[in-house]
């Protein structure tokens, strides 16, 4: 049996019946989407979505930054009036 990662689930044929009253009701939570009864796909809102997407990037910018440490020794020193 496979893992539904989500605290709601809907078969298919309950999404089409009305999904933006799903969305509505998930308080924007990821809703499993159940094929047979096993999941197939997530339906993340729209909010929810770009909140993963800005901490994705912000982890990645965290990446780079600790792999760039070590060059923070032969930096140059400027002023902002410089650039």
């Amino acid at each position: 049996m496979e893992s539904v990662l989500a605290s709601c689930s809907v078969s298919i044929s309950e999404l089409k019946k009305n999904p933006s009253a799903l969305i509505e009701q998930s308080g924007g939570e990821p809703i499993a989407i159940l094929n047979h009864n096993r999941p197939t796909a997530y339906l993340v809102p729209a909010k929810t979505y770009e909140a993963l997407l800005e901490k994705i990037e912000n982890f990645q910018l965290g990446v780079i930054v600790k792999e760039r440490q070590h060059e923070k020794v032969s930096a140059v020193e400027v002023t902002l009036d410089e650039l």
